[in-house]
Formats: structure tokens, C-alpha cells, sequence
């Protein structure tokens, strides 16, 4: 049995409302974990103010993995035309959440995607989407970066694509080496950002640019 609770489906005036998506018998199975695991870090998981917890947990967790049941290509097909456009096309500033999958810790950022089209635009809400179908999941940068790319060169075909993420993983920031400022930057490129030099700078310039 699925619930939906707020909706993360397009509304009327072109944005996104939250979608909070849970499965019943999935909850109660990662309560019982949650329950048990936080009586072994030593708390009481019958205290008024933990007695709740280990529900809110599990929906939360289930919201923060949403991705696992989302097919990135699917979106970029569901808005996809035919257009005589060969410029290269850029949304920059993607704001992004993801969970590192070594410490289930939370990595925050921004995603700068841009194609070049060979025929075929898509929506530009879609793009951001995808970046979104992949951050919901357990996640290394490194690797969302490359599915972010594959994605929209497999369903698009252009003549390119880029991807730039910069991010600030909260596994570097509260444990290990606890570096509260330093950001990780990865990227991935495909057909004329990577035979172009001109064209990967320009990429890169316009994605440092204040265009507002």
C-alpha cells in the first residue's frame, strides 16, 4: 500500500510540490530497526520525545531514497521535441541533496548540466528532475555525475553533454577530518565538450558567470 502525503507532482504554475511517498508494511519493518537502534546507542527509545522517532525516520529515509523508484530516462522522454537547435543549452545551479552511501550522511550542492542538441530538446524542468531521480538514492558524487551525463547522451543523443557538481559532504565536515569549508567539484563530459577545448571553457565560464 502506497501513501502519498503533499504531492511531488508538477502543479499548476509550472513548479514542483513535495511528494512524501512511503510504503505501510516497509515503515514498520524500518521502525522496529530504528527502534532498536537507538536503545543500542545507549538512549530510550520509550521516552516521550524519541517515541515517535523511529516512524518519522522511516518515512523520512523512504522520501531521501525516493530515487530508487524513479526511472530518469522516463522523465526526460516525457517531454521530448524535435527542434532545429544546435547551441549548447545550460541549467546551472541545480540545488542538490543526496546521502553518501559510505556513512549515510548527507552531501548538499548544486548540479550545472548543459547539452548541446542534435534535433531533439526536452524540457527544461527535466533536466533538474533527473538530477533529482539520481540524488535520491545512496550515492558517491563521483558516480552521480556519470548517470547524471550517460542519462541525457542515451535518451537525447546530442552532440554533448556536461555535467559539473559541486558539493559539501557532512561526512568530511562532522567526523573524520572534519573540514568544515572544503567542497568537492567532479565532472563528466561526453562527444564535443570533451573533442572541444573552446567549447568545455565555455561551459565552464558561463557556469561561473553571474548571468542574473
Amino acid at each position: 500500500m502506497e501513501i502519498i502525503n503533499n504531492g511531488l507532482g508538477e502543479n499548476q504554475n509550472g513548479g514542483y510540490d513535495r511528494i512524501d511517498r512511503w510504503n505501510e508494511e516497509k515503515t514498520n519493518n524500518l521502525s522496529e530497526h530504528y527502534r532498536e537502534i537507538l536503545n543500542l546507542l545507549g538512549d530510550d527509545a520509550d521516552r516521550e520525545g524519541l517515541i515517535e522517532t523511529p516512524g518519522r525516520v522511516a518515512k523520512a529515509m523512504q522520501f531521501l531514497t525516493q530515487g530508487y523508484g524513479t526511472d530518469p530516462h522516463d522523465i526526460l522522454r516525457s517531454a521530448m521535441f524535435h527542434e532545429d537547435y544546435s547551441e549548447m543549452v545550460i541549467v546551472k545551479d541545480i540545488e542538490l541533496f543526496s546521502m553518501c552511501e559510505h556513512h549515510m550522511l548527507p552531501f548538499i550542492g548544486k548540479a550545472h548540466v548543459a547539452y548541446i542538441p542534435d534535433g531533439r530538446i526536452t524540457g527544461l524542468s527535466k533536466i533538474a528532475r533527473v538530477v533529482e531521480a539520481y540524488a535520491r538514492r545512496l550515492q558517491v558524487q563521483e558516480r552521480l555525475t556519470v548517470q547524471i551525463r550517460d542519462c541525457i547522451q542515451e535518451t537525447l543523443q546530442p552532440m554533448g553533454v556536461a555535467v559539473v557538481i559541486e558539493a559539501l559532504h557532512l561526512c568530511m565536515v562532522m567526523r573524520g577530518v572534519q573540514k568544515q569549508h572544503s567542497v568537492t567539484t567532479t565532472s563528466a563530459f561526453t562527444g564535443a565538450f570533451l573533442r572541444s577545448d573552446k567549447t568545455r571553457e565555455e561551459f565552464i565560464h558561463l557556469i561561473g558567470s553571474n548571468l542574473r
